[in-house]
């Protein structure tokens, strides 16, 4: 006699459905419209430097970072309404506050030492449990919370909030979310750390190479100069200045990855099971509707 778990026709159980992780901020069309949009402006933020116009000559090379600084606050405020507008209730924000804060905290543990920033490991695996949706605004949150509790507030802050965003969107992006687990996925998620942390390092010199125009040196930035000779100047740039930040920083990334990554995928998983996002609210009357002072009426 099959009992009620029995697959049909059969006197076995019913095999087991794969459980899809649940996402407390899902992607609407509306907030990948935003997404996208703030993404795009960010490239050209990021590549105004290669791509400025020869004409515009030096007394202008420096208005482009401020007015994009300007403009990417506004944006990426865009991007989160739009986000929030698909569901992002009071949970998930409570463990965006959550994650955001430790993301912030974990920052200025490294700063300051060869590059080491242990923040990485934590966006990387939160962005991979938690989407890209979530990944990307706890990205430029956890960068705009540390940026005051550091006091690194600047015109540099947008940008490293987009470039976080990035790196924690792209985490939620990566193939095999509801197979991919055990060692495999670890691994896989410390060598996209690793990619990541150098190319975080990589973008972020693309907004601060122009400010050494003035310094007149071999590797400064020059709008007049051909494309070609843009990308020779700027990749000497990273060699010189930042490489040595980068490697250790994405070093750091998979250590804290393949040490910790596991029991930290874990508990974020259990965390988000608990939380159940996807759960309808229902209200109901009190246990003592219809009573006087906690006693039966009558």
């Amino acid at each position: 006699m099959s009992g009620p778990g029995a697959a049909p026709g059969t006197g076995g159980p019913a095999p087991a459905r794969p459980v899809r992780p649940v996402r407390p901020v899902r992607l609407g069309p509306r907030s990948v419209a935003a997404l996208v949009l703030v993404s795009a402006v960010g490239v050209a933020a990021f590549g105004w430097p290669l791509l400025a116009d020869p004409a515009s000559g030096p007394a202008h090379s420096g208005d482009a970072p401020w007015l994009f600084a300007l403009l990417q606050p506004l944006l990426l405020a865009v991007a989160v309404a739009a986000v929030a507008d698909t569901g992002l209730g009071a949970k998930a924000v409570a463990m965006l506050g959550v994650l955001a804060a430790a993301g912030a905290a974990l920052r200025p543990l490294g700063a300051g030492t060869a590059g080491l920033e242990p923040m990485f490991f934590l966006m990387v695996l939160s962005g991979r449990v938690l989407g890209p949706g979530f990944g990307f605004v706890l990205g430029a949150l956890s960068m705009f919370a540390s940026a005051l509790l550091t006091g690194g507030v600047g015109p540099w802050m947008p940008f490293q909030m987009l470039a976080m965003g990035w790196v924690a969107m792209g985490a939620g992006l990566l193939p095999g979310p509801h197979r991919l687990r055990g060692r495999w996925e670890v691994a896989v998620l410390a060598a996209y750390g690793a990619v990541a942390a150098v190319l975080y390092g990589v973008v972020m010199n693309l907004q601060g190479w122009p400010y050494i125009a003035g310094m007149a040196t071999g590797i400064s930035h020059v709008p007049a100069d051909p494309l070609e000779v843009k990308l020779a100047k700027f990749a000497a740039y990273v060699l010189a200045t930042s490489l040595g930040w980068d490697l250790p920083r994405a070093l750091l990334t998979v250590v804290l990855t393949l040490t910790l990554g596991g029991a930290v995928l874990r508990a974020l998983r259990r965390a988000t099971r608990l939380a159940a996002f996807d759960a309808p609210v229902a209200f109901t009357a009190p246990p003592f509707a219809g009573t006087k002072g906690g006693n039966p009426d009558g």
